[in-house]
Order: C-alpha cells, then sequence, then structure tokens
C-alpha cells in the first residue's frame, strides 16, 4: 500500500515538473509561443515605427519562478536599434514586474520606435531572455515584422506660396470731352462757345487719337443737361432742346476730325453736378445746403429750400448754376498698355517711367529670380507697395532663402491670407507642425493654405483627412495621389494623375505594385528613374519587395 502511494506520488511529482517548464525547457519550447505584429510590415508616420505586439503563451509554458525579459530590437543596414525591455514575472516571484500565469496567457505590448534613414530594409525581432536565481538562459530571438514602408514621405512638404497679383491692365480706358455753355433759358450755341477753349483742346486730343497707335476711339456721346432753378418741365424741355442744338454743333466742329457718330442724351436738371460743384467750391455754409439735398428728393422743394437761404443762393446763381447749362461732348478711349516683352525692355531701358502695377506686372514675367528680387526692391522704395514686399517674401521662399523670406514678411503690414500661409510654411520647413497647421487653418479660403493642411495631415497620419483635404487641389497632382494611396483608394489615385514628373511616375508604379500589375511597376519606374534619388529609393522600398525591375 505504501509501496503505492510512493509511485503514484512519484508519478505526479514527475507530471509536475513536466507542466512547469524549466528555464532551459521555456527556451526549447519557444516555437510553442505564437507572436503576432500588427502591421506585419511596419509603417513610419510623422517620423516613427509603431506597431503592436500580441505574444500568446501557451499553458504550461511561463515558469512561475522566472523573470522574462524580452527586448524588441528594429535591425536595419546600418545598425540595430533596441526599446527598452519588456519584464514579465512567474507567479511566484516576489517583484512588481507583469505577472503571467502558468495556465496561459496572452500579452500585447506597444512598440515606439525613432525612425532611422535605412530603416526601410530592416526586420523586427524580440530577443528574450529567462532569469532564474542566478540562471540566465537565451531564449531564442523571434522575428515578427519584415521591412518598413516610408511611402508618406514621398509627400512634397515644401509648401505652396501664391504670388499677389497686379492690378496692371492691358487696355485702359478714359475718356477727354468738352462743353458748350449755354445762357440762362437759352438753347442757342454761341459763336464763341464753338471757338473757345473747351471745344479747341477737345478736339485737339481728337486729332492726338488719331495719331497715336496705341489708342481708338470706342464712341462718342453728347449730354446736355439744364440747371436746377424754375419750373422741373421746363428744364427738362430745355435740356432737351440744348441736346438738338449741341449735336447740330457736333457736325460742324469735329467735320475733318476722326470721331464717330455719337449717342446723344438728355438728362434734365443736372443735381448731381450741382451737389459736386457745391461740395468743391469755397461757398458759406455749403454743408447746409449738402445738407438740404440728402434730406429732401423732390426738386421743387430742395430749390425752394435753398432760395430760402437768400444770401446763398445768390452765390450759387454767380458760381455754381452757370457751369451746370451746358451740353457735354464726349469721347471715350481705348489705350493699348504696354505689353510684357516692351515692360521687359522698359525695365532695361528706362524702369523709372513705370508705376507699382507696372513693376508688379514686369517681376510676374521676368522669369529670373536675382531680377524678380530687384525689381520688388525697387517697388517697394518708389511706392512703400506692401504687395512687392510679400512678394519679395515669396521669391525668397521660392528659392529656399527661408531667412530672408522671413525677414522680408515681418515687414509686410497686412496679415491676410496668403502672409499667414507663408508663415506657415515657414513654420512647416522648420518642422514646427503645430504652428504650421494653426496658420493654414486662419488662412481659411486660401487654396495655397488648403493644400498645405493636406501636407501636415500627411506628415501627421491623418490620411482619411488628407484625402478629403487635396480632393480638389489644382495644380501639382503629388500629394492627392498620394493621399489616395495611403488610404488605398487606388481607383481615385490612379484618376488623380494628371502631370507627369518623376514622382508622380513613382507614384503611379507603387499603384501597379499594390494592383499585382507587375508590368506597371517596371514601366513607371523606368520613367521615374529619370530621378537618381527614386532609383535608389525603389531599392529598399518595400512596396516593390518582390517585384523586379
Amino acid at each position: 500500500m505504501n509501496k503505492t502511494i510512493k509511485s503514484l506520488a512519484a508519478a505526479l511529482m514527475a507530471v509536475a515538473a513536466v507542466a512547469c517548464a524549466s528555464p532551459e525547457k521555456m527556451a526549447k519550447m519557444a516555437d510553442s509561443v505564437k507572436v503576432t505584429c500588427n502591421p506585419s510590415v511596419l509603417e513610419v508616420v510623422n517620423d516613427q515605427i509603431l506597431a503592436t505586439v500580441t505574444v500568446d503563451c501557451p499553458k504550461d509554458y511561463f515558469n512561475p519562478k522566472v523573470i522574462v525579459e524580452v527586448t524588441p530590437v528594429i535591425v536595419y543596414e546600418g545598425g540595430e536599434a533596441a526599446m527598452k525591455p519588456f519584464k514579465y514575472q512567474g507567479e511566484k516571484v516576489k517583484d512588481n514586474y507583469r505577472v503571467v500565469s502558468s495556465q496561459g496567457q496572452t500579452l500585447t505590448e506597444q512598440l515606439k520606435f525613432d525612425y532611422v534613414e535605412g530603416m526601410e530594409k530592416c526586420f523586427l525581432e524580440l530577443r528574450g531572455r529567462v532569469l532564474a536565481g542566478k540562471k540566465e538562459i537565451a531564449l531564442p530571438s523571434k522575428k515578427v515584422a519584415d521591412g518598413a514602408n516610408t511611402t508618406y514621405m514621398l509627400v512634397k512638404r515644401q509648401g505652396d506660396v501664391a504670388f499677389k497679383k497686379d492690378e496692371y491692365k492691358d487696355i485702359l480706358t478714359s475718356s477727354t470731352e468738352g462743353q458748350i455753355k449755354y445762357l440762362v433759358n437759352s438753347s442757342q450755341v454761341r459763336n464763341s462757345e464753338l471757338k473757345g477753349d473747351s471745344v479747341k483742346d477737345f478736339l485737339a486730343a481728337l486729332d492726338a487719337i488719331e495719331k497715336d497707335e496705341r489708342a481708338t476711339i470706342t464712341g462718342t456721346e453728347i449730354v446736355a443737361y439744364a440747371s436746377p432753378e424754375g419750373a422741373e418741365d421746363r428744364n427738362n424741355k430745355l435740356s432737351g432742346d440744348r441736346s438738338a442744338t449741341a449735336t447740330k454743333a457736333w457736325g460742324q466742329v469735329t467735320k475733318g476730325h476722326e470721331t464717330l457718330d455719337p449717342s446723344v442724351r438728355s438728362v434734365g436738371e443736372d443735381w448731381e453736378g450741382f451737389q459736386q460743384l457745391v461740395a468743391e467750391s469755397n461757398i458759406e455754409d455749403k454743408d447746409l445746403i449738402l445738407r438740404v439735398l440728402s434730406m429732401y428728393s423732390d426738386p421743387a422743394v430742395r430749390e425752394n429750400e435753398i432760395k430760402n437761404m437768400s444770401q446763398v443762393y445768390t452765390a450759387l446763381k454767380g458760381e455754381v448754376l452757370p457751369e451746370l447749362r451746358r451740353a457735354r461732348l464726349i469721347a471715350n478711349v481705348e489705350y493699348k498698355n504696354y505689353t510684357n516683352d516692351e515692360l521687359l525692355e522698359l525695365l532695361e531701358q528706362n524702369a523709372d517711367i513705370l508705376d507699382e502695377e507696372a513693376l508688379l506686372r514686369a517681376a510676374s514675367v521676368v522669369n529670373d529670380y536675382a531680377k524678380m528680387e530687384n525689381i520688388y526692391k525697387k517697388a517697394v522704395e518708389r511706392y512703400g507697395s506692401d504687395r512687392a514686399q510679400y512678394n519679395l517674401a515669396a521669391t525668397y521662399l521660392a528659392q529656399g532663402k527661408d531667412a530672408l523670406a522671413e525677414q522680408a514678411l515681418a515687414k509686410v503690414k497686412a496679415n491676410d491670407a496668403d502672409v499667414l500661409n507663408a508663415k506657415g510654411v515657414l513654420a512647416l520647413r522648420n518642422n514646427d507642425l503645430d504652428t504650421a497647421e494653426s496658420l493654414f487653418r486662419k488662412a481659411a479660403g486660401s487654396n495655397e493654405a488648403k493644400a498645405n493642411l493636406g501636407v501636415i495631415q500627411i506628415l501627421t497620419g491623418r490620411y482619411e483627412e488628407a484625402a478629403e483635404t487635396l480632393k480638389d487641389k489644382k495644380g501639382c497632382c503629388n500629394n492627392t495621389v498620394l493621399a489616395y494611396i495611403l488610404t488605398d483608394q487606388l481607383d481615385k489615385a490612379a484618376a488623380a494623375v494628371h502631370c507627369k514628373d518623376a514622382r508622380v511616375q513613382y507614384l503611379k508604379a507603387i499603384i501597379a505594385a499594390r494592383q499585382g500589375d507587375a508590368q506597371g511597376v517596371k514601366d513607371n519606374l523606368a520613367n521615374a528613374f529619370a530621378n537618381e534619388e527614386l532609383k535608389a529609393r525603389a531599392a529598399r522600398d518595400v512596396e516593390f519587395a518582390g517585384y523586379e525591375f
């Protein structure tokens, strides 16, 4: 009986010994521990590699008397990067590490590495050791992930900046005119008026226009008026009569001069001209007259109220009303402004005759950054042009002269969307992504700021937001295509391609690779390899693992 009990006890002890693996057996049984990594191909986001590792320890694997130390390590071309080890302890260990049951347990850990150039071609492994008192047993390393995807780094991140547009007009419009003055209550054209300076100057202007290759008369007008005194009906008739006699006079005076047949209008009482002349006069109490005009719209009431101011009305009869008894002879003219080529010639020969708008236009077509800088500086110096000051900063940004751009922006008086966006670009280039995003959001309404916000969203891993932000972007399609790739919207990515630079060809190769199109990968990379940097990148890019090119 006793012998039987002893045998049973011995058997139970043997089972227990098998059930609770020794440190050595933990090393031998390492294959029974299942390890998975999400993602299985590591991904770099915002210069970091984040991953989740899950370890399934089977029943009777973890010895209750040991401590296990696990170190995640990325091995890459040029070195290794190790995280601080995770430590676990058995149920009978009196320490402060995470306890793992001998009955089996699933462990999940979040991994985080700073990206180092060269990690595109890498693998992630877990290195472990078992500590049992003074004994230390190495566990077999477990490779859990291959490669690191850096596709988001294909983002064009220099930032879009708009130049402020000039208000230079290719066609200038103006008018020249002469006037025929009438006596009170008369529509007769006096000879002295036809031979007066006003008509003479008008005819001289017509002749000058005819000789000017840049000038064209687009239309002529006769506009007749009556001064606002007396009955309105009578004045309307008087105005009409003056339009008729002025038309006859037009035929006389313009004979032998190049012109067009005029359109004829009769305005009636000229309250608008009256108000303008009063405002420009030195008449005492003119403010009172203007107030009457603003208070009353009825012509008879206006006239009556003004006549009640007898001293004022006397001044009006002498200074203002005679100027309103008139017919205007008008020629409307278009002038062809300097062409872009002519502006460039003038820059070399006589830049001093160019006004602010002409300088801004010339700078926009000069196609030489050094010359652009000089033109904008000239516009700032001569006209205090805030637009030129901003465009000078934009010119520096286009050349990567960020320090000079910052200095130039500091002198811009405006703080509009263009300026906020440009400051955001500086922050982006300094990798201050929070400041950059804040500035781009403040620059709402700017297409450039919207595009730059999409860059921030790509850099920070918010790919869905970036795809939405960039979906309507005009111009370079690089970042829009990339955003669609990063959200695995491959059909949209392919449809968004409308430019042919090497970087976009590289993105098309990634689309082909993800769609399993080996020929597409080969063809698009052949075009992309015009850029040597992209050629070197492709050799280590996990997007093309398994493809030959």
